[in-house]
């Protein structure tokens, strides 16, 4: 079996071209800030399921758990977090753009930190396969 064939660096590798794509659909977003009835779009993240693992089922909401008697009980509302803040939309402004530019170099930025971490994370498993095969 070939290095590249290893399903963690492939895994890794598509996780990368997928934050590239993304750079580029969202750098387009700003470009077009100001650009009238454009609306904004963003890719879906790519799913790495593996019935066999506990990565697909570790991905799942984070439910709050109460640790002790004494601590504030939950009232009212849903039981997890969720990560969009409660939003559900844009304001669309009156030239008809909805490009909220906080809210795109929000994304931008965290984007760069997921393409830096994934790419971290591949050249360090180069690394110990490496060693691993006395390679280095």
């Amino acid at each position: 079996m070939a290095i590249n064939d290893l399903p963690i660096l492939s895994a890794l590798r598509t996780k990368m071209q997928w934050h590239q794509e993304r750079q580029r659909v969202l750098a387009e977003n700003v470009s077009n800030a100001n650009t009238p009835n454009f609306r904004p779009s963003d890719l879906v993240e790519p799913k790495f399921d593996n019935k066999g693992t506990d990565i697909g089922r570790a991905m799942g909401s984070l439910a709050m758990l109460r640790t002790s008697a004494t601590h504030i009980g939950v009232s009212g509302g849903l039981q997890s977090f969720r990560g969009d803040g409660g939003r559900s939309g844009f304001l669309t402004k009156p030239a008809g753009n909805s490009v909220n530019l906080e809210d795109q170099m929000l994304k931008v930025s965290a984007n760069q930190m997921d393409y830096a971490a994934a790419t971290s994370l591949y050249s360090r498993s180069l690394g110990l396969l490496k060693t691993a095969i006395g390679k280095r």
